[in-house]
């Protein structure tokens, strides 16, 4: 089966649309949604619309977790803000739905694990970086394991399970720009690992506009 994975999108509507239009002509069997709709940036509300408009499958991150009670970031300088306005833009219904997410997904029908952070549920919320998927990937028994919350990009065979990260759509963290997401054969085993560029300038119009720190888009222009 041919999967889209996107991650971390973090209310950055021009990325995700970006990424959605290099989708276009690509064939794909479906698309899912590893986590964190919502936090840091400006669109929330338009990001989570276009998630549920075209994902088959989603997962709660952490800041989709924490979009009903964003008192718990306040002392941090750009994810406080970014869940106070997420809360703030939202309607019943949205923060309703992102909290009836599950944590974690098994799809039987391909053979996937999907788990926004590390799979195990003792271990939620723990970060999982490419040089760690070799630990991870003997805890599930699927084809595939689809992480995201670090925000880095990478993939790797761990035994008969392929791990991958697709990296974030809306705000990546392993030094280059652009929006990231991956497509993966669950058949095959294999990980086409993308980056799409897009307009950061709109971003960061849409931030200020927003009120929110201008650290939110300036990271964005080298992927930090």
């Amino acid at each position: 089966m041919r999967l889209v994975l996107l991650s971390d999108v973090h209310a950055n509507e021009p990325a995700l649309r970006a990424v959605l239009a290099d989708l276009a002509d690509e064939s794909f069997d479906r698309l899912v949604c590893v986590g964190d709709i919502v936090g840091y940036g400006p669109d929330p509300a338009a990001c989570l619309s276009l998630v549920r408009d075209h994902a088959d499958v989603c997962v709660a991150g952490n800041h989709d977790r924490e979009a009903n009670t964003p008192e718990r970031y306040s002392g941090h300088p750009t994810a406080g803000p970014g869940l106070e306005h997420t809360y703030e833009e939202l309607g019943d219904d949205e923060l309703a739905w992102l909290d009836e997410l599950p944590e974690r997904r098994r799809l039987e029908a391909c053979s996937t694990t999907v788990a926004h952070s590390h799979p195990v549920p003792e271990h939620t919320d723990r970060y999982v970086y490419p040089a760690d998927f070799s630990d991870v990937g003997s805890t599930v028994d699927t084809a595939l394991l689809a992480m995201g919350h670090t925000h880095v990009q990478g993939a790797e065979m761990v035994g008969e399970t392929l791990v991958v990260n697709p990296g974030s759509v809306g705000q990546p963290r392993d030094g280059e720009p652009g929006a990231a997401y991956a497509i993966v054969d669950t058949d095959d085993r294999t990980a086409d690992l993308r980056r799409v560029e897009y307009d950061v300038n709109a971003v960061r119009e849409r931030v200020r506009a927003a009120g929110l720190p201008d650290e939110t888009w300036k990271r964005l222009l080298d992927g930090r």
